[in-house]
């Protein structure tokens, strides 16, 4: 496996994970050159994963497009990068199961379970998706959303 950092070829794995249900393999890694980590997957290849936009066009799913805007909701915030990818992994499984026979799913199931799966982990992080999203207009429809939490936060400490 080619380094993403120096381009070596030399690298050990330090640990194999088996992922949604042996589908998948997620191997970290180190290279043995530089001592940089990263991990790789190994699936079996079928027809490609799809996503429809809002104007009905098709792309491939891209977990990496996932992950950034995950990143960016959570920046400066108390997560970690290894909660990020087992994030972007779980968004991943839960999306793939969703889409079924037809392997397509639309960006707003997708946007709704990122969302849920935020709701979870961090607040300030679902508020950042949330407004982007649902194309927040006015400051109105940000106090709205967090009014809605805020509801929800007081509901469940009862």
């Amino acid at each position: 496996m080619r380094c993403p950092h120096c381009e070596s070829l030399e690298d050990k794995v330090l640990e194999s994970r088996t992922m949604f249900n042996g589908d998948v393999i997620r191997r970290r890694r180190e290279c043995l050159s530089c001592g940089y980590r990263f991990t790789s997957y190994e699936r079996i290849e079928e027809k490609q994963f799809m996503v429809i936009k809002k104007d009905l066009r098709r792309e491939p799913f891209d977990i990496t497009k996932l992950e950034r805007g995950i990143e960016r909701a959570l920046e400066k915030r108390p997560v970690s990068t290894s909660v990020i990818e087992q994030l972007s992994d779980e968004i991943e499984g839960i999306a793939i199961k969703k889409a079924k026979e037809s392997r397509e799913i639309s960006t707003t199931e997708l946007g709704e379970i990122v969302l849920e799966k935020l709701y979870s982990i961090d607040k300030v992080a679902y508020i950042r998706f949330v407004s982007v999203y649902r194309h927040f207009e006015n400051l109105d429809e940000f106090i709205k959303e967090a009014k809605k939490i805020n509801k929800k936060e007081k509901t469940s400490d009862l």
